[in-house]
């Protein structure tokens, strides 16, 4: 059998008729589970209005201690109509000297009696683009698939910031890369990379996020110059779904390792760091500490294919023109 729903009017219509028939006041208030206050106020809005007497009334109080006095909310509606252009701080100006014996409401006050009325002209959102994902692959070649990132911020001890931009070969985990930088600008990527494509060849693909300055979320196709520059290489660019860093795991598992044992304590300047940088990446290429599960060293899964793409390589490699 289903539930029987119960609404607030027809118990109290209920109750009202089962008074008027002649039960106690007492009983039918512990049976309906209210108090005997209840029921005589019920029972009394009955007697004085009818029926409408039993419906909710409004809880809003009669009065309240802050609430604009309509004078003040008139001149505020019929200034913005004589100048529409006019917005909450020049209105509210214009009220001073208009209402000097008046409490000046505050701007935002103002503006929510414009909103009120329908005199705010509300300024259409601008869709800003969003850049997606692209497919990713899962080579198990060297330099077939390298990641990049920059590791975050650290602070130094003269208050500035350090970001490290990392390299990284996806199939061996080998570290190409990791460079001390002042700064994300692609000014200073372009000669990280370019010096690492000059030791290790050049990779089919790279792996990055949305960020700058591996991406433009402003530019045609969401490319930015370093990307453009990649893409005249014949490099292939992969980019991880925004939100997503689990889609550069083996990289960001990297960044772990470095931040425990190569950022504290802070350095003094941003040129300290690198030292550490340098220490980490050679422990990290020659102790295994990335190795896969094949347990091969990254220096040794990577050095034949180092070789065999430096040859394809020429020394005309269209590197920035200009840009160091």
């Amino acid at each position: 059998m289903p539930w029987k729903e119960c609404h607030v009017m027809d118990e109290r219509v209920r109750f009202v008729a089962r008074l008027l028939d002649g039960e106690k006041m007492a009983v039918l208030c512990e049976e309906f589970g209210i108090s005997r206050k209840t029921g005589y106020k019920i029972y009394q809005r009955y007697k004085e209005i009818g029926a409408k007497g039993l419906t909710d009334r409004s809880r809003r109080p009669h009065r309240h201690a802050n609430q604009l006095p309509m004078v003040v909310e008139k001149a505020i509606v019929r200034l913005k109509k004589d100048y529409p252009s006019w917005g909450a701080p020049k209105i509210r100006e214009r009220l001073k000297q208009k209402l000097p014996d008046v409490g000046c409401p505050a701007i935002s006050t103002v503006h929510a009696t414009l909103d009120r009325h329908g005199l705010v002209k509300r300024r259409r959102r601008r869709v800003r683009p969003r850049l997606t994902g692209t497919a990713l692959s899962a080579p198990l070649a060297p330099n077939a698939l390298w990641c990049a990132d920059y590791k975050g911020e650290f602070l130094l001890a003269n208050h500035r910031y350090c970001y490290p931009l990392t390299i990284t070969d996806f199939a061996t985990r080998y570290l190409i890369a990791c460079e001390a930088l002042s700064t994300t600008k692609e000014r200073y990527a372009f000669g990280v990379f370019e010096r690492a494509f000059q030791d290790y060849g050049v990779p089919r693909a790279i792996r990055t996020d949305n960020g700058v300055p591996f991406a433009s979320a402003h530019a045609l196709y969401g490319l930015s110059k370093l990307s453009v520059w990649w893409l005249r290489l014949g490099i292939a660019l992969e980019r991880i779904t925004p939100g997503h860093p689990e889609q550069n795991g083996r990289h960001e598992r990297m960044h772990l390792t470095l931040k425990t044992e190569a950022t504290t304590p802070a350095s003094a300047n941003v040129l300290q760091p690198q030292g550490r940088f340098d220490a980490f990446v050679n422990a990290t290429t020659t102790s295994g500490h990335t190795r896969r599960s094949t347990c091969r060293r990254p220096r040794r899964a990577t050095r034949p294919q180092r070789a065999c793409i430096r040859a394809s390589t020429s020394s005309t490699i269209p590197f920035t023109t200009g840009r160091r």
